[in-house]
């Protein structure tokens, strides 16, 4: 399983037993369950067995002799003994020997510009102890903190401190230098409700439909309210009023869908085709990027397909995480299947899972599985059958730039677009100041063949260079997928795509 937190205590051993789950916490009935709980444990070193202390576990501390553990659980703090199972819930069941924090009694006075002072030099120790270079690629780095020292003593505010900080540590000229502020606020009973659709006001003041976005069944996330079973809302119908408030004709049902998401809310709906008002009961969402992200990727992958003569397959990578994995893989074997295939790595958000991509791009077919009375698999299987060609944009950054670099370094195939972010020293996130606050110090640099150490803050040139203009934009056109598509097609006119070869004596 997944264990931490090894510690010794009289007469056993503790650790925190962590549920093992995918990253993208789908597992659950719905996108808001709760995940599995950590669990404390415990070995008895007398009479060697393993019993569960507590569920729900955030972190616990062994006393000095070892007879008791702090333990936090559930927002509360409680001391209980090391070698028995904890009671549930709050209260507190053995007398002395449970023991709830009451935390509430705490309390703290805090001078901010000494903090903020503090703040600021330990910024500087912990990027000068892992910036990727020693010497700081040439920068004076005491130099720097000493000439920015003078704006501290004016530094008002906590915000004041980042943009002080963003501004120390871009003297650096180095990506993923970040400074950000901690924990956030908000408030569920405000939270914007959404429909997962485009509405329009018409000229009569009404409030149109006019595009429902479709749900995606593998993805939890990408619920489109009005697609539900029973609502039965199509595009043209016209949104009269929410929750029986009617829809203002010049600020439309936004306002009226204010702290709805995820709650049930009733539209009254006049159909396109005429007829009496409808009232159907939907739920709205809080977040339309799911669902919008996969109506452009299905819309692009049509394109692809109808330009192409279905001879062509489309992916799109949006980070390398685990999402954009689970997006690679969710029309895979499908696409990679087709004569040919379409990379789509533009607005990639990067991270850490390039090498897998590239891996599964860099496959070429051997041979081939032939089970009788279904489809021939290539080996080894997700194997592109032809041509690789990829596009790329300004907005394909750190793995990335890097994805687009071993394409080319590989020879896997050409890259269409415009020169990518430019920025390969990674970050492992590990450190955040006394408030919370998290600094990054880049601290992994990349070398590719072909570009040395110029990745970093150039980006990979593309072999085709496209532009998308303002106009293509406007008008909905894509240049740069034209000239992918155009570029596989020729490859395949010169080079046929690899087939399962017929079976002998037939």
């Amino acid at each position: 399983a997944s264990y931490s937190t090894l510690r010794a205590a009289r007469d056993g051993l503790l650790w925190l037993s962590h549920p093992v789950t995918g990253v993208l916490g789908t597992s659950g009935a719905t996108p808001d369950s709760r995940r599995p709980e950590t669990v404390l444990e415990r070995y008895d070193l007398e009479k060697l067995r393993c019993e569960e202390l507590a569920s729900d576990v955030g972190g616990f501390e062994v006393s000095g002799d070892g007879k008791r553990i702090v333990l936090r659980t559930r927002g509360k703090l409680r001391v209980v003994p090391s070698d028995s199972r904890v009671p549930a819930g709050d209260d507190d069941h053995d007398g002395d020997s449970s023991v709830t924090v009451d935390l509430s009694r705490i309390r703290r006075i805090l001078d901010p510009a000494a903090e903020w002072r503090q703040m600021y030099d330990e910024a500087g120790r912990i990027m000068r102890d892992n910036f990727w270079r020693p010497d700081m690629g040439g920068v004076d780095w005491d130099g720097v903190l000493d000439r920015y020292r003078p704006v501290l003593e004016r530094v008002a505010t906590h915000d004041d401190l980042v943009d002080l900080l963003w501004e120390v540590q871009g003297e650096l000229g180095t990506s993923h230098a970040y400074v950000t502020p901690p924990g956030g606020w908000r408030d569920d009973s405000t939270r914007q409700g959404q429909l997962g659709a485009d509405i329009s006001r018409t000229d009569e003041g009404s409030w149109r439909i006019d595009r429902i976005l479709p749900s995606e069944t593998s993805d939890p996330a990408a619920r489109s309210p009005l697609t539900a079973p029973g609502v039965a809302v199509r595009v043209g119908d016209t949104i009269l009023a929410v929750d029986g408030q009617p829809v203002d004709p010049l600020t439309g049902p936004g306002p009226l869908l204010t702290g709805s998401a995820g709650k049930p809310v009733e539209l009254t709906v006049s159909p396109v085709d005429g007829g009496y008002p409808r009232h159907v009961v939907v739920v709205p969402v809080a977040d339309e990027e799911a669902l919008r992200y996969h109506a452009w990727v299905a819309d692009r992958r049509a394109y692809v397909h109808e330009h192409s003569g279905g001879r062509l397959g489309y992916l799109h990578v949006p980070d390398m995480v685990g999402s954009g994995w689970a997006q690679l893989h969710r029309d895979l074997r499908l696409e990679v299947a087709r004569e040919g295939l379409v990379v789509d790595v533009r607005e990639n958000r990067g991270g850490h899972t390039s090498q897998l991509i590239v891996e599964k791009l860099a496959r070429r077919i051997v041979g081939w599985d032939m089970p009788r009375g279904m489809r021939p698999y290539s080996y080894p299987e997700d194997a592109p059958r032809g041509p690789v060609v990829a596009v790329a944009d300004e907005f394909s950054g750190s793995d990335g730039d890097i994805v687009n670099a071993a394409i080319k370094a590989l020879r896997i195939g050409p890259v269409v677009g415009t020169r990518t972010w430019g920025g390969v020293v990674g970050i492992d996130s590990r450190y955040k100041l006394v408030d919370g606050t998290s600094v990054t110090q880049p601290k992994y640099a990349f070398w590719f063949e072909g570009y040395g150490w110029g990745v970093e803050n150039h980006g990979v040139d593309p072999d085709v260079e496209v532009v998308v203009t303002p106009q293509d934009h406007a008008a909905g056109r894509d240049p740069q997928l034209d000239e992918a598509i155009r570029i596989a097609l020729a490859s395949l006119a010169r080079t046929p795509a690899k087939r399962a070869p017929e079976p002998p004596g037939m």
